[in-house]
């Protein structure tokens, strides 16, 4: 599984990187980013879904969910 941020949604709340560091960043304006290749290990699924849920722009996807 892993995280991507749509850039076109995304309006730079910083949700995604205040409620999960580890999976995800911030540009120099602000705007979510995801560094690498946005794999989420099954031990930060908890942590990836709570940011997903919490972004108002719902601009954070979860590929490869089963």
């Amino acid at each position: 599984m892993r995280v991507q941020i749509d850039p076109g949604r995304c309006q730079g709340h910083g949700r995604c990187y205040d409620l999960a560091p580890d999976l995800f960043g911030e540009d120099d304006e602000g705007y979510g980013t995801v560094p690498g290749d946005g794999a989420v290990t099954p031990d930060r699924e908890r942590t990836a879904r709570l940011a997903v849920s919490n972004c108002p722009e719902r601009a954070i996807d979860l590929l490869g969910e089963a």
